[in-house]
Formats: C-alpha cells, sequence, structure tokens
C-alpha cells in the first residue's frame, strides 16, 4: 500500500458531506474517501456588504452551523457555496427562464470569477478556505442561450450554467484556474485541506 493509498484508506476521520449538489457528491467520491452525505438545508442570505470570495466563505460556515446533529471529535462535515462574479455583482442560481436569459447575456463574451467556498468542520476544529477560477464566455447567441435554458434547466447552478454540461462545451473559450471549483468543489485543496486536518 503506498502512502497516498493508505491515507485515503486509513484516513481517521468520518467525512460526512452536508450538500444537496450531485456534482460535489461526484467530486468527493473521485477523490476516493468513503464519506456520508446528509444534505443541509439553511436559509442563504448573506450580509449585503459581502463581496467576492466573503459570499462563499460565509455561507459555506453559515451551512456548518445549521447542521443538526452534534459532531464528534472523528467526524469532519464539509459545507460549500460557489457563486459567479462579474463586474463587481454576485450572480446565484436563478429563480426561472427571464432571469436566466439576463444572467447568460450578462456574462455573455465577458470574463468572470468564480469562487467556492468550503468549511471544514468537526466537534472541536473548524478550518475555511476558498478558490478562485477565471472563466471568459464566448458571445452567446440569443439562440443557444434559450435553447441552453429551455433544454437543460440550469435553475441549480451559480450563474445560471453548468462548466460540465452543453454551455460549458460550446460556451467558453478558456479557463484559468480549478475546472472543478467551476463545478463547485476545488478538489486539489481539498485534498490538502483533509489531510492537513
Amino acid at each position: 500500500m503506498n502512502k497516498i493509498e493508505e491515507i485515503i484508506k486509513e484516513f481517521p476521520f468520518q467525512i460526512i458531506l452536508g450538500s444537496n449538489s450531485p456534482r460535489r457528491h461526484e467530486l468527493l467520491t473521485s477523490l476516493g474517501f468513503k464519506f456520508l452525505n446528509k444534505p443541509i438545508n439553511a436559509d442563504e442570505s448573506y450580509p449585503i456588504d459581502l463581496l467576492a470570495e466573503e459570499i462563499p466563505l460565509y455561507l459555506a460556515e453559515k451551512k456548518a452551523d445549521a447542521y443538526e446533529d452534534e459532531l464528534k471529535d472523528n467526524e469532519i462535515l464539509i459545507t460549500a457555496d460557489t457563486i459567479v462574479w462579474c463586474e463587481g455583482k454576485v450572480f446565484n442560481k436563478p429563480a426561472n427562464f427571464v432571469e436566466g436569459k439576463l444572467m447568460l447575456e450578462t456574462l455573455s463574451g465577458k470574463m468572470h470569477e468564480v469562487y467556492t467556498g468550503v468549511c471544514l468542520k468537526s466537534g472541536n476544529k473548524q478550518t475555511t478556505f476558498y478558490d478562485v477560477s477565471k472563466v471568459y464566455f464566448k458571445k452567446l447567441k440569443p439562440e443557444e442561450i434559450e435553447y441552453y435554458l429551455i433544454n437543460f434547466s440550469p435553475y441549480d447552478k451559480a450563474g445560471g450554467y453548468g462548466v460540465q454540461d452543453w454551455l460549458g462545451y460550446i460556451g467558453i473559450d478558456k479557463i484559468e484556474g480549478s475546472f472543478y471549483n467551476v463545478m463547485g468543489l476545488p478538489v486539489k485543496e481539498l485534498f490538502e485541506e483533509l489531510v492537513k486536518f
């Protein structure tokens, strides 16, 4: 058994993923760790004076605080939040077709940043971190935006799109930083933080 295999198989904590996101579930599974999935339904409001990475860090901690069971010292709860940030404004999940269309029209032809904040919490310790990626969209045609919103219903995704689905395939010119961070979990940083924890 090599060192990495040993770290993953003999990891001394029970990992709990507090998320409804199938993408976060998929990414954590791909890291190799065994975990329990216990989605947390937390209020996702935040103070209006928060900017950029401050928002997902605040929300990741808020979700951790909303976890209903008492954490033991040998349990680690992982919570996360992802936002899209463009021209000094936050783009959360669109509520409907009109809002999604407006978001994608705004992001079209521009660079935006995707921030994911992560909170790791046990019975006696807590740490937070974030990652940021720059995403460059081509100029999207109105028919591309409409086709995407009608056929892919991306209403559970920050910014109204998924990097790993149709609009990501045809609309993204380049990404600076982690692709997986744009999906919703900075897995490289998460692995490093879990090993340190």
